[in-house]
């Protein structure tokens, strides 16, 4: 699922320790996350989030947001979002929408601001089996970006990846990579980036740019320095999931 992750988390009161076997229930997270990320633009009164169980067991589902500490658990982050339901069981086959509301605490008025939805899955615990009494079972956190796009703002989120401004980066007279300089009040999330250098197609490794802010894309090997502007081709996820490409050019500074 691009624009977002889903991870396994081990629960420690499920946890039995063994030297002799493993068992490990759920090798796939139960529920399903409708969407990649969230946009939540300042006008609305609440943006909900569906959240559905195609399995065929229930699960204890729990819902927080933090502000890009990945390890803060639910309550830890000071965020101006308040959720409903933030802890509720999921039957199978069922669905329920998570409400998304804005405190209305004071954030930048100039650019989006960037949180984390958090969806935690723990599936129900499995009855002891004599023959496998040892196991390892799983909670799935799902994790995947909240845009709070406040009004009035310049421009477009779509737009914005075309007006990334992008230099070649060169050291000791190779080129190391890419930087992208965003002008825009929009994050732009970057998936691929790919390079035309002397005839050679070579990839960097993609990132998001934050509103007025610069990143660097490393290459993977440094290459001999072009005496030009080198031909980019970029993949950027936009406000729906959707993967679209674009072109530019990266000029030498």
């Amino acid at each position: 699922m691009l624009g977002s992750r889903t991870t396994p988390v081990t629960l420690a009161a499920l946890l039995f320790a063994s030297t002799s076997f493993l068992a490990v229930r759920g090798a796939a997270a139960g529920i399903v996350v409708d969407g990649t990320r969230v946009v939540y633009p300042e006008a609305r009164r609440e943006v909900t989030i569906l959240i559905r169980n195609p399995g065929d067991t229930p699960s204890l589902v729990q819902a927080w947001l933090d502000a890009g500490d990945a390890d803060a658990k639910p309550g830890e982050s000071n965020v101006p979002f308040v959720m409903t339901p933030p802890l509720f069981r999921l039957d199978p086959t069922k669905s329920q929408s998570l409400r998304l509301i804005y405190t209305h605490d004071p954030l930048p008025a100039d650019r989006e601001s960037l949180f984390w939805l958090n969806v935690l899955d723990i599936p129900p615990r499995t009855a002891t089996n004599p023959d496998r009494p040892n196991q390892l079972e799983l909670a799935f956190k799902h994790r995947m970006k909240v845009f709070f796009r406040p009004a009035g703002l310049r421009g477009s989120a779509g737009d914005a990846p075309a007006r990334l401004k992008w230099t070649v980066l060169v050291k000791d007279g190779k080129l190391v990579g890419f930087q992208a300089s965003n002008p825009t009040a929009y994050h732009v999330s970057l998936i691929e980036l790919r390079a035309k250098v002397g005839g050679q197609q070579v990839a960097a490794r993609a990132y998001m740019v934050d509103p007025f802010a610069s990143r660097g894309f490393e290459l993977p090997a440094p290459l001999t320095a072009p005496s030009g502007a080198v031909a980019l081709e970029y993949w950027f996820v936009n406000d729906y999931g959707g993967n679209v490409s674009g072109t530019a050019s990266a000029s030498v500074p």
